[in-house]
């Protein structure tokens, strides 16, 4: 079966962004590249402002409540929409809960065929792209770049702490079929 959804789960600066737009660029044929920070970016502001939406606290550490669970729901059943569709899609995820998280994801996705790839980078190379991007909160990097891989299942690992994202994109692209 041909690959219809590669997900790209890792931490925060761990270069899953980067991996995404290197692999609209090596992979033949057109993927639509969609992520957390777009459903975070069209939420409504005040739904970063409650404890119902999704709170950034100043340590790092991400709260997410049922409001924002609710709107993360219809936002995965629309990703899957497009890949049912006929859109090959690549997927840029923060698996916050671990397998909890993926678990949710493999079910909308039901029997559509995946790559599953673990993006890693160490914590500290992760925390030094953080600061100098400024747009993240100090210590989410740090945070979550082991956090998100505990209890996930890949296809694949690739890590970014040395790699560069178009030879990551590479590497993934050769398990496309």
């Amino acid at each position: 079966m041909v690959t219809q959804v590669i997900v790209l789960n890792g931490g925060s600066s761990s270069g899953k962004s980067g991996i995404a737009r290197s692999l609209q660029v090596v992979l033949p044929d057109p993927w639509l590249t969609l992520g957390v920070d777009t459903l975070i970016e069209a939420m409504p502001v005040a739904m970063t402002e409650s404890d119902a939406g999704i709170e950034f606290a100043p340590d790092g550490d991400i709260v997410v409540g049922p409001e924002f669970r609710t709107l993360e729901e219809a936002w995965i059943t629309g990703v899957v929409a497009m890949a049912r569709a006929g859109a090959r899609v690549i997927v840029d995820e923060v698996f916050l809960g671990g397998p909890d998280s993926q678990e949710r994801w493999r079910r909308a996705l039901g029997e559509l065929p995946v790559l599953w790839v673990g993006v890693r980078c160490d914590a500290g190379v992760a925390a030094g792209r953080e600061a100098a991007r400024g747009d993240r909160v100090g210590g989410m990097a740090a945070a979550q770049a082991e956090a998100v891989h505990r209890g996930v299942v890949y296809d694949l690992e690739v890590d970014t702490s040395s790699t560069g994202s178009v030879e990551c994109a590479r590497i993934i692209a050769a398990r496309i079929s």
